[in-house]
């Protein structure tokens, strides 16, 4: 949930206690807030001058912390991606105190009020981001693209580029962006269809009061500018990955595919939600039809990526090919340093590989040590995201005590029966051990607790 209407603090108590529980951080120590402003101030001196290149940026309007730029030429029949990605090596140093702080964090964590930043807002959203404001350093990847949208890089370098402007999702125009950026995002998605990749980008969760004054949930689906843009970072997270494949190094991100008992709950959701999946369909087969239209296709999309195995990291590992079931591709996270740690050093490595030198030995020594840090800060930025959905769902129901609500059980364990009420993207358990899967429950709504972020149903019916 990334939106949060909420200007009666309805809910702003409940995401305190949120940040309590998970130890969220509220800001930056004094030693890490002063080398983040010395850092700030270092001036780019092995980086060559690509300022002449018509780099845009494309993200949500309120966005300071910008990873990527980007612009496209064409090269025959095929499209050159330059992907400029914010060069967050120059400003940390393995081993100071923004490292030391960082390696703590793991990542950015983000709640529908806020963040809490894996780097100091001077460097985030100043020094290292690709704003349009100055000349910034980066490391572009240029990516080839060829017509059937397999992907390979090219080359990388350190280099001072500027953004010519800081696009946003909801204005962007066709002609504010590169002629071939469309043909691009095109070439991008045939090829995960030829893959069988199952990539699914749930809409955006917010909570704001409905007409009668009680909060509500509605869901806004992706833009077509978010869908392109977002082939942009899949096409260079892919080239990046197989480049350092190939060369017998690399951080990759892997992910199995849901098993059998995740494929049978889902149907029962799908069906809670009036979500239309033929008997004979694949899951695969399912999720290139969803454009979470309708809320209950839209829940549906939350359920499918809560539903995986999980997502984790894995160092390069000789005779094992790292493999992202959703991608259906080997996969490595290169495009956001900003906001995840283990992105810097790939991209360190991406940058020596793709220039024929020796990948650092402090980054060598980091992908070993990275899949458990970012598996912890991970697991942490999850436990708050379904606590941030458990308030929302609280506050959804609050006051609705009584109420009769129809549910469909999605699996039943010792703790009762999972259900899906048909109605609301709900999720909760009810004791209804005997109903199996797929068994149409009413129940009532007996208890909200906001402060412990539960709900309280009794099977009726």
């Amino acid at each position: 949930m990334k939106a949060l209407h909420d200007p009666d603090r309805l809910l702003a108590d409940g995401l305190a206690a949120i940040r309590a529980q998970f130890s969220v951080p509220a800001g930056f120590p004094p030693p890490v807030l002063a080398a983040a402003d010395q850092a700030a101030r270092r001036v780019p001196s092995e980086h060559a001058d690509r300022t002449a290149l018509p780099f845009v940026t494309l993200d949500p309007a309120s966005s300071t912390d910008l990873d990527q730029a980007f612009t496209i030429e064409t090269a025959g029949a095929d499209l050159l991606l330059h992907y400029a990605i914010a060069d967050v090596a120059w400003f940390v140093d393995d081993g100071s105190v923004l490292d030391t702080e960082a390696w703590s964090r793991g990542e950015t964590i983000y709640l529908p009020d806020g963040k809490a930043g894996l780097y100091p807002p001077v460097l985030a959203e100043g020094a290292a981001s690709l704003l349009p404001d100055g000349p910034r350093p980066a490391v572009i990847f240029t990516v080839r693209v060829a017509p059937d949208g397999a992907v390979r890089l090219d080359g990388a370098e350190r280099a001072v580029i500027r953004s010519r402007a800081k696009l946003a999702y909801e204005t962007a125009r066709g002609d504010h962006l590169p002629p071939a950026f469309p043909e691009l995002a095109a070439r991008i998605a045939a090829a995960e269809d030829a893959r069988g990749a199952s990539r699914v980008d749930p809409p955006e969760q917010e909570v704001a009061p409905g007409d009668d004054g009680r909060l509500a949930l509605r869901f806004r689906p992706p833009l077509a500018s978010e869908t392109m843009n977002a082939a942009l970072s899949l096409a260079t997270n892919m080239a990046v990955a197989d480049a350092l494949y190939a060369a017998g190094t690399g951080l990759f991100r892997v992910m199995a595919a849901p098993d059998d008992f995740a494929v049978r709950r889902l149907r029962q959701t799908a069906r809670a939600l009036g979500v239309a999946w033929p008997d004979d369909q694949t899951l695969a087969a399912l999720e290139k039809t969803l454009r979470g239209a309708t809320p209950g296709e839209a829940a549906f999309m939350l359920a499918i990526r809560r539903a995986g195995q999980g997502a984790s990291y894995q160092p390069y590992q000789a005779g094992q090919k790292p493999w992202h079931a959703a991608m259906a591709a080997t996969y490595a996270h290169a495009t956001a340093p900003l906001r995840r740690l283990a992105d810097r050093y790939v991209v360190t490595a991406a940058l020596a590989v793709a220039n024929g030198r020796p990948v650092p030995a402090a980054t060598q020594d980091a992908f070993a040590r990275l899949p458990a840090v970012m598996n912890t800060s991970g697991a942490r930025a999850a436990q708050v995201e379904r606590a941030v959905v458990d308030l929302a769902e609280t506050a959804l129901l609050s006051g609705r005590e009584g109420e009769y609500f129809a549910a469909q059980v999605t699996d039943v364990g010792d703790s009762g029966a999972r259900i899906q009420l048909c109605e609301l993207p709900v999720v909760a358990r009810v004791a209804a051990h005997d109903a199996p899967p797929g068994t149409a429950l009413k129940v009532r709504l007996d208890q909200v607790d906001p402060a412990r972020r539960t709900l309280a149903f009794t099977r009726v019916g």
